[in-house]
């Protein structure tokens, strides 16, 4: 409903500074845990190795960022709290920027809410401060300090209470700064950060010190440090080039897989982002190892030229648009897919922590031992007969293809099977446990797909052509994807207006609702920006398939079938899981038996 009176002409005015600011500010700093960010990134700007961070309740009293870099001379801290004035571009070109910071507009925002002080020292002068508050500028004074700068942010929204009603509570907000500091010490291990609470009980609530060495040595560090050792026990090392971009880092194997989308860390140039494309293409390298609720950890970063990528699509710089996203998500996901390749059989250390946690009794009780026992005298024979009979399992002798020991195999040599469906195998270091039925799965799974991928996948032609009516937007969204679901045995071609006609789809699936899956098809490219829903289709049938002509639970295997069974899955990509990102086989090193035994 329009209220504004008919007859009274709308008078457009100039906005003053302060409410310029105002208004950059609700796009800059959401929430304390934005202005971190904000002055974070611009000590790791300023060449800082050390950053320092000081928070109060939540950040919402209280933000003071302490850096060692190049800090600002007294003539330009005037300057530096004016909008739209930066020392790390020139204008002349917005494409080619390698800082984090370019936009000149996060300090001036930050004094137009809040109450700002930033002291600062440059080698060979003396140190100078100068305050903002609520958008007024103060002169600028004598200040003490050694060298760098210091930031100080008080009562943040004062100028602007209505936006303190949006922010949540002090620990939510504080969580929120953590999570912000770890997101940014994950991309610069060679910089130390100090986080601490100084509200009315001060303690350190993260710190990592400056990693030193080769990137990938550092940043596997680092992860380790901020993500957890299991992280880094359990992940992959990315490092992929592929026309102009470069992609590495760390990628879970799937086993290692989270209920949640929390574990996904994605960079551009050093920038932590949160983009669809990138976060589309990650779950599409996965798509075929894990089941739809469960989800793949990494930390991948993207490096390329500036002029490859646009990062001045939204003023908090967390979006990006490639020049070639096709490109990007490409390497992301055969960047990814070869690299779980390559870890063959591999399957995370959690799960045999999980077997050995499963197999410690909550209670202790004290241990009796062999010869503190009573004779069984001679109802031992009995007893132990009984327990034979309701015992399902056999003994077997380890098979030898070849003159390779069991130390030369990574899932060692069969020694039995137990209960018709786990087969028992002796390493060098310790046993493995298989599911036979879900290894041999994944075998047969990998085989089927090798051979759609020689063979290509059949199309049949319908009869009639079904037509489906859609947009004008959803048609050329689909017909720039026709090649791609050609490959997968989906034939479409315009059928004249706002409708597509198809003419094939993937003679695997049958009798197929070829609207429905167009639908299903525009919803993911809407989503992701991309669509593997014909392929998904294929590959829950060739799962299925698998699945019936696996070996099944229950089957008693001979020595030599188990021994092969073993040695296929060594020398097959993704035997560590089974088709739905369940381990195949637990691994418990002798170490760790022993100390249940209490033989340490």
């Amino acid at each position: 409903m329009n209220t504004h009176a008919p007859n009274i002409r709308p008078v457009i005015r100039q906005l003053d500074e302060a409410a310029i600011n105002r208004i950059a500010a609700g796009e800059v700093v959401e929430r304390p845990a934005s202005a971190v960010k904000e002055l974070v990134e611009n000590a790791i700007d300023a060449g800082a190795r050390r950053i320092s961070i000081d928070v109060a309740d939540g950040g919402k009293t209280l933000i003071r960022v302490t850096d060692d870099g190049c800090g600002i001379a007294a003539d330009d801290l005037p300057l530096a709290l004016s909008r739209h004035a930066t020392s790390k571009i020139d204008g002349s070109d917005l494409l080619n920027i390698h800082t984090f910071g370019f936009r000149g507009e996060a300090l001036p925002s930050l004094g137009a809410v809040g109450r700002l002080t930033i002291a600062s020292r440059v080698p060979g002068a003396e140190a100078a401060e100068i305050s903002v508050s609520g958008g007024t500028t103060g002169p600028v004074k004598p200040a003490a300090l050694n060298a760098g700068t210091v930031i100080t942010l008080r009562d943040l929204f004062y100028a602007t209470p209505a936006r303190l009603k949006f922010l949540r509570t002090d620990r939510a907000e504080a969580q929120a700064i953590t999570d912000m500091i770890k997101r940014l010490a994950m991309a610069e291990p060679y910089v130390r950060f100090e986080l601490r609470d100084v509200s009315n009980d001060p303690r350190r609530v993260f710190c990592v010190e400056a990693e030193i060495g080769d990137p990938m040595v550092a940043l596997r560090a680092r992860l380790s440090n901020v993500q957890g050792a299991e992280f880094a026990e359990n992940s992959i090392a990315i490092d992929t080039v592929r026309e102009g971009l470069h992609l590495t880092g760390y990628a879970a194997l799937p086993t290692y897989s989270r209920g949640a989308a929390v574990a996904q860390f994605l960079y551009v140039n050093g920038r932590p982002v949160k983009d669809k494309l990138l976060i589309g293409a990650l779950r599409a390298a996965y798509f075929d190892f894990l089941s739809r609720d469960r989800h793949p950890a990494a930390a991948l970063f993207i490096d390329c030229d500036p002029e490859l990528v646009d990062v001045n699509v939204h003023p908090a710089k967390s979006e990006v648009r490639f020049r070639d996203p096709g490109l990007a998500r490409g390497l992301i996901v055969s960047g990814l897919r070869h690299a779980l390749a390559e870890a063959g059989h591999r399957a995370s250390t959690t799960v045999a922590g999980a077997t050995l946690g499963a197999m410690r009794p909550e209670q202790v009780e004290p241990r009796v031992y062999q010869m503190d026992r009573p004779s069984l005298g001679p109802r031992a024979t009995s007893g132990f007969a009984e327990m034979n009979a309701a015992f399902s399992g056999q003994v077997v002798e380890p098979v030898y293809e070849s003159e390779a020991a069991p130390e030369d195999l990574p899932l060692g040599v069969a020694r039995g099977q137990v209960h018709e469906n786990y087969i028992v195998a002796q390493t060098q270091t310790g046993m493995v446990i298989v599911d036979q039925h879900a290894a041999h799965e994944r075998l047969v799974y990998e085989k089927l797909k090798h051979q759609m991928a020689e063979n290509g996948v059949a199309a049949q032609a319908l009869l009639i052509p079904e037509i489906v009516s859609l947009s004008s937007a959803e048609c050329a969204r689909l017909m720039d994807v026709a090649e791609d679901l050609s490959r997968l045995g989906l034939g479409i071609e315009p059928f004249g207006g706002d409708a597509i006609a198809v003419r094939e789809t993937p003679a695997i699936l049958g009798e197929v609702n070829a609207k429905a899956m167009i639908h299903d098809i525009l919803d993911e490219l809407a989503d992701l920006g991309s669509s593997q829903s014909v392929q998904a289709r294929i590959e829950a049938i060739l799962s299925r398939v698998a699945c019936h002509g696996s070996i099944r639970s229950g089957r008693r295997m001979r020595g030599e079938e188990m021994n092969a069974l073993l040695r296929e899955m060594e020398a097959t990509p993704h035997s560590g899981q089974c088709n739905h990102g369940r381990p195949t086989y637990v691994e418990l090193k002798l170490a760790d038996i022993e100390r249940l035994f209490g033989r340490t």
